[in-house]
């Protein structure tokens, strides 16, 4: 793997002397050039945040994938590592697809799927994907183990290992695809990372409704244990499911050696436009932490141009409140803030420029809902980017208007009740995230405003809204 990890480097060397910095966000992890996807092996080991990334280092496009590495002490500011991970062996000659981090007594250990297309590379028809293992003694420099485990019989597509140490066993849970096309999970036991045996579907989508579930995540948070994964094939359903793929969760119970006893519906973690992949892990103190890919699969990506594509979310803290799986940014996200300005306008009516320039911001608002007569009110950035109240239709809505790169389309939800909403907006040189009443709800978004268009207003159109209380943060 030396020289295919040499080949790499140089690669990623040559392409991220011409990386375009237009778009190249500030405060998100994003790969220092190249293509990445999916989150992969999110774990604090040796006093230090670990992310590793789906990865192509010579090309802005998807292609075999490598496991890009960064390094964090706290989940924002990131040191670039060598790429962890080539493929090319027996069991990854087409890819080192997703996985995940553990700490195996001190031995900082991955588990990834293995990738092998059967016939013309590229093509999903016909493949082979096997669980791999790699080991690390200084958390930088990995040694593939070779296969730990092979799929049951009857199935093809058998990904994205996520392991973790529970009741004195290991467990993992496989995202897979079964030869009638339904989506599952399954759940193995394990004695070590090399051995282990099928415990039981853990899940498994209703027939007709989703033919792969990818991504498992398996966790507790309050009072539950959540089923977290990426369905692919859902129907859209009116407001739901909008995205060419989805990511949400699951409810339930669960006790080793027993059956995850589901206690409630799907539900999308996010609803913005760009949220993809999700993988938790424990934070030092024993908060547990989310990212995601803020991309999503088949969606106009300009930054190809810059020689680069795809970041990923800010970290999220988890927690369950009235029985709902909730995010709200990792309080280190504050240590971002620089300067702050107060924004309060009693009666809004109008355009209220508030930023010239708004590069990297934060904002906080409480719009007060049940009092606003406005047909819609809310905040702009420049023409392309629009976060709204539509009281005709009783939805928060994000609209990104750029035509000339594909884009121009909205997600929305419907607005919480209450008389009042507070909105938590992260704007980078490329995204959007909004989180709406301390992480009830989410929507993240890629927007690509160009340099001198990045206006920062807020506005009531036909109509007065009332702002009850209002800060803009500068961000570092």
């Amino acid at each position: 793997m030396k020289q295919r990890l040499a080949s790499a480097h140089s690669a990623l060397d040559n392409l991220r002397s011409r990386r375009g910095a237009t778009w190249y966000p500030v405060f998100h992890l994003a790969p220092p050039a190249g293509w990445m996807n999916d989150p992969n092996g999110l774990i604090y080991f040796g006093g230090r945040y670990h992310a590793f990334f789906q990865h192509h280092p010579a090309s802005e496009h998807q292609g075999p994938m490598h496991w890009g590495h960064a390094t964090s002490t706290n989940m924002l500011h990131w040191q670039h590592e060598p790429i962890a991970l080539a493929p090319g062996d027996e069991h990854d000659r087409d890819g080192c697809f997703s996985g995940c981090a553990v700490d195996d007594d001190g031995v900082l250990s991955l588990v990834y799927t293995g990738h092998i297309c059967l016939e013309d590379r590229g093509d999903d028809s016909l493949i082979r994907e096997v669980q791999c293992l790699a080991t690390s003694r200084d958390g930088i420099n990995f040694e593939k183990q070779g296969c730990v485990l092979t799929p049951p019989e009857g199935i093809m597509h058998f990904r994205d290992p996520k392991v973790w140490r529970e009741d004195g066993c290991w467990w993992m849970v496989i995202g897979a695809r079964d030869a009638s096309d339904t989506g599952q999970v399954l759940l193995y036991r394990g004695t070590s990372l090399r051995d282990w045996h099928l415990e039981r579907v853990l899940g498994h989508s209703a027939a007709g409704s989703s033919y792969m579930w990818e991504c498992p995540d398996f966790f507790h948070c309050g009072d539950h244990h959540w089923l977290m994964f990426s369905p692919q094939g859902m129907k859209e359903e009116g407001y739901r499911f909008r995205n060419r793929f989805q990511s949400g969760v699951l409810p339930g119970h669960w006790q080793p050696g027993s059956a995850f006893a589901l206690t409630g519906a799907f539900e999308e973690l996010d609803h913005g436009h760009d949220f993809y992949a999700p993988q938790s892990f424990v934070a030092d103190d024993g908060r547990r932490i989310i990212m995601a890919w803020m991309n999503m699969w088949d969606s106009p990506m300009p930054t190809k141009r810059e020689a680069w594509a795809g970041c990923l979310t800010l970290p999220r803290e988890l927690y369950e409140r009235n029985g709902r799986l909730c995010q709200r940014p990792a309080h280190e996200v504050q240590s971002l803030r620089q300067t702050s300005q107060p924004l309060q306008f009693d009666k809004l009516s109008g355009t209220q420029l508030i930023a010239g320039d708004a590069q990297t911001v934060e904002l906080e608002l409480t719009w007060d809902t049940g009092g606003s007569q406005a047909e819609h009110y809310g905040i702009r950035l420049g023409d392309g980017l629009r976060l709204y109240v539509d009281n005709q239709a009783g939805r928060l809505v994000l609209w990104r208007h750029y035509p000339d790169e594909g884009l121009d389309s909205y997600r929305s939800i419907a607005l919480p009740d209450g008389a009042y909403m507070t909105l938590r907006v992260f704007l980078d040189l490329s995204s959007v995230e909004v989180f709406v009443n301390d992480g009830d709800a989410t929507l993240s978004s890629r927007i690509y405003p160009q340099p001198g268009t990045r206006q920062l207003s807020l506005y009531s159109a036909h109509g007065e809204a009332t702002l009850m209380s209002g800060t803009l943060w500068t961000l570092a």
